[in-house]
């Protein structure tokens, strides 16, 4: 089964290096026929320079900035069977791909499979309250999904989904810039099959935001939006701030 891993990357030059060197490692100690494509989203630094320096990593070039246009030009660009949405901040661990793999051939059913983000750069005291908020996915992925039919959740950056059902659904909704676009593909894929948070499917990744934002501000936001989109199909109205460390 062949693994598309798809890193939208705006202005990214920090942080795409050590990204990729993590998802080389993973895929060749996983031994999966995978490939590496970087959406570079309007970048003005050297993103993609850095990027074209890995052998075997894929380049596009997407000029309309936009997180979930990235998202949908690198699953139209991308050739594998599942595709896994990879933020360009995040550190791929050891195993990765094998659970993706093994919950994937388990549930043909099985259209998107989500988890939760470790934030290497945090505090450990942060760190177990990320953990709490994470447990509360279950409820709107079983209660929302399964009992009141309306939908589920993911984390963007840490989710893969099966082609044949995103294309069932047309793929990502570009009209979401930033806030809920995770969630809508969550919704949308959850009428076509079943989505999955699984908490075995860690991702590690930089707190830069909520470091940036606050950490109960950026998790109440991020809950808030999650609501709003199985409820209501739209998240708050406002702009996301641009987030790089240097």
């Amino acid at each position: 089964m062949k693994l598309s891993i798809v890193i939208p990357a705006y202005n990214e030059e920090n942080y795409i290096g050590p990204c990729l060197k993590a998802a080389q490692k993973e895929i060749e100690s996983s031994g999966c026929d995978a490939e590496i494509v970087v959406v570079n989203n309007a970048s003005t630094d050297c993103t993609a320079s850095v990027a074209s320096r890995f052998p075997g990593v894929r380049v596009i070039h997407e000029p309309c900035k936009g997180l979930s246009r990235a998202r949908d030009r690198g699953y139209r660009e991308s050739r594998g069977e599942f595709i896994a949405n990879v933020d360009a901040d995040c550190l791929m661990p050891k195993g990765y791909i094998g659970e993706v793999l093994r919950q994937f051939e388990r549930n043909r059913h099985l259209a998107l499979l989500s988890g939760p983000f470790y934030y290497y750069d945090l505090p450990q005291a942060a760190q177990l309250v990320t953990r709490i908020l994470y447990l509360f996915s279950f409820f709107p992925n079983v209660i929302g999904q399964r009992i009141l039919k309306l939908g589920a959740v993911a984390q963007g950056g840490n989710f893969v989904v099966r082609r044949s059902m995103l294309d069932k659904v047309g793929g990502f909704n570009t009209s979401l810039t930033f806030w809920g676009e995770d969630a809508d593909a969550a919704i949308r894929l959850s009428r076509v099959g079943l989505v999955t948070f699984s908490m075995r499917l860690t991702m590690k990744t930089s707190g830069r935001r909520l470091i940036k934002e606050g950490l109960l501000r950026a998790g109440a936001v991020y809950t808030v939006n999650n609501i709003l989109m199985i409820f209501r199909g739209r998240p708050l109205k406002g702009k996301q701030k641009d987030i790089r460390a240097v």
